[in-house]
């Protein structure tokens, strides 16, 4: 996942570097949270049910093997993704780059991660829109 510009001098000068040592040596190119393999393509359900390729099985969002087959219904949803890693810092500090605060993950497990913090930064951005509005141009009108 690239890094905004604006967000670039919270990162290290190394962090490509590093991000690569999280992801392929210390992951072995597999996310930590589900075991999709990196840059592969992977069949996936809306519940989070993966088709591993490489062993032949449905996978779970732990990347645990399902013995369940999916329904038929459930196969209409299907759809092909391709999988990319990202490190991600578990507690969103950017400046905190110890091995034990970074994680290996696939998109889907980044974003499922970062939806409190982006649920926050959420409200924070249409507070402050709210705020600048009752500054500047009075009260908002009721919509």
């Amino acid at each position: 996942m690239p890094i905004r510009r604006e967000h670039r001098f919270f990162y290290p000068i190394d962090w490509p570097q590093l991000s690569a040592v999280i992801r392929f040596r210390r992951a072995g190119g597999a996310c930590e949270g589900c075991g999709r393999p990196h840059g592969r393509f992977v069949y996936c359900l809306r519940d989070g049910r993966w088709w591993d390729a490489a062993c032949g099985a449905w996978r779970d969002r732990q990347g645990r093997s399902v013995p369940a087959l999916p329904r038929l219904d459930e196969l209409e949803d299907l759809r092909r993704t391709k999988v990319v890693l990202a490190a991600a810092h578990r507690d969103h500090d950017t400046a905190n780059n110890a091995d034990t605060n970074l994680v290996a993950l696939c998109q889907r497990c980044h974003i499922l991660h970062d939806h409190p913090e982006h649920k926050r930064r959420r409200w924070r951005t249409l507070f402050r829109r709210r705020a600048d509005g009752d500054l500047f141009d009075g009260s908002y009108p009721n919509r």
